[in-house]
């Protein structure tokens, strides 16, 4: 099989959406504790994006293919898995090389396709949900009865931070740039949802709470949006950044940090080793999973493009106008 040549998106130089073209590759030679994944479809994301403009580059070692998340079926097993078997339906987190017919992924990275739910629509679990777990419960710490913001509630981070925060008994507040969008993230669970174009979410925050605050913050944006998620903070307050979407500098006050005894954080996902995601995934296997086998949560797909239609796909999440995941077929 590994010698058989499969279809794949090539960045051919850095740039726009027009790109990204169709291309062949071998498919990629498993490692011992590896599996080999005949994708079904692979999720988008920003870093995708960001990779193609050549301003993300792969971490050393990973595939330059595109991709860090897929759904599919498991095609060979590496020598030292004991946990999957060929035939199984997974999805999997990748450092790379999702955009193609097959790729590799570590065993412990995959996790089961949910009850009822389509294969193709679980290529919109493992990015996201690894993201928020280990940002929201294991960063975080969030606990029931708190409240928590989360910047950007229709993205893909968003829409599974909210359905994760309520499931776990905390009181959710969002913000989104649209009416619809704030519509959308009262149906995902939230308590509020604030149209960041038109109202300050800061003075918003405070009405809400009494002046208490929040808990807990997850922010996608970063930039300007620190100094405002400082006022927004409770005593003993968290904010967790995960994006920089607003840029990558901040000004700021710390006398609140110190008298409100923050602690800001951050963290990204791609470069961590295996073993520290399969700890993440180890929990998501536990805790979070049941709740996707009960319906109780469920990825929101705002599209699903095939693979021919790559650049489409690329130009939806550039135009920031959807709500939940887009996804990229390979067959």
């Amino acid at each position: 099989m590994n010698n058989k040549p499969m279809r794949v998106v090539e960045v051919t130089e850095p740039g726009g959406a027009e790109v990204l073209e169709i291309g062949t590759r071998q498919i990629p030679d498993l490692k011992d504790h590896e599996v080999l994944i005949k994708v079904a479809a692979a999720g988008l994301n920003r870093a995708d994006v960001m990779q193609r403009n050549g301003n993300y580059p792969p971490p050393p070692g990973a595939s330059d293919i595109l991709g860090l998340e897929v759904s599919g079926t498991v095609a060979k097993i590496g020598s030292d898995v004991s946990n999957l078997s060929v035939g199984d339906e997974v999805c999997a987190l990748l450092a790379g090389g999702g955009y193609a017919e097959y790729c590799v992924a570590p065993a412990t990275s995959c996790l089961p396709v949910p009850t009822g739910m389509s294969l193709v629509d679980a290529g919109a679990l493992p990015e996201t949900f690894f993201t928020v777990w280990t940002n929201l419960f294991m960063r975080g710490k969030l606990k029931a009865g708190e409240r928590c913001l989360i910047h950007g509630g229709t993205s893909g981070i968003g829409s599974t931070a909210i359905q994760l925060a309520k499931a776990f008994g905390a009181e959710v507040f969002a913000t989104a740039g649209s009416d619809e969008k704030c519509a959308a993230c009262i149906e995902f669970g939230a308590t509020l949802a604030i149209n960041y174009r038109t109202t300050e979410f800061v003075d918003e925050i405070k009405t809400r709470t009494n002046g208490k605050g929040v808990n807990l913050i997850l922010d996608i944006i970063s930039g300007e949006y620190v100094a405002k998620n400082i006022k927004c903070l409770a005593d003993e307050g968290r904010m967790v950044i995960i994006a920089t979407q607003g840029g990558f500098r901040a000004q700021i006050n710390v006398l609140p940090i110190m008298t409100k005894r923050l602690t800001i954080t951050g963290s990204t996902l791609r470069p961590r080793t295996v073993e520290q995601k399969a700890e993440i995934a180890d929990e998501l296997r536990t805790r979070a999973w049941p709740l996707l086998d009960e319906g109780k949560i469920k990825p929101i797909i705002d599209s699903v493009f095939p693979m021919d239609e790559v650049r489409a796909a690329h130009k939806r999440i550039e135009s920031g106008s959807h709500i939940g995941k887009i996804l990229l077929t390979m067959n």
